[in-house]
């Protein structure tokens, strides 16, 4: 349980760190996917949807975008999902990666090299 609560620590940490531009990425799918929903005549909720669905690259292919210059926009919703997702498995990699180091150094602050040098096994 030690591991779990530590990375949970470094992950919101660094997830609060990153808040602004995940954020930003946020606010700028929802804005896209209502030009989108508005160029194709969908609701806004429906804009929304789609444009998260599309972000998170699930895309289910209940809504589409027919028109040319919506499409396009899809591929920029599409890009800023991937950036988006990639930030935040970003962020648990070095969480998980700060926490095995802390524990397995016993304690040393995250970043310090062992203090021993890794054992090689016997030559047979």
């Amino acid at each position: 349980m030690e591991f779990t609560f530590l990375y949970l620590q470094y992950f919101v940490e660094r997830l609060v760190l990153a808040g602004p531009i995940l954020g930003m990425q946020t606010l700028l799918i929802g804005f896209l996917g209502l030009v989108v929903g508005r160029l194709e005549s969908w609701s806004r909720f429906d804009a929304v949807y789609w444009a998260f669905v599309t972000a998170s690259t699930v895309g289910y292919g209940d809504f589409r975008p027919l028109r040319r210059f919506s499409k396009i926009l899809s591929i920029l919703i599409a890009l800023v999902g991937v950036i988006f997702t990639g930030i935040i498995v970003a962020l648990a990699i070095n969480a998980a990666t700060l926490s095995f180091k802390e524990i397995h150094l016993q304690g040393d602050p995250p970043g310090t090299l062992q203090k021993e040098p890794l054992k090689t096994l016997p030559q047979p």
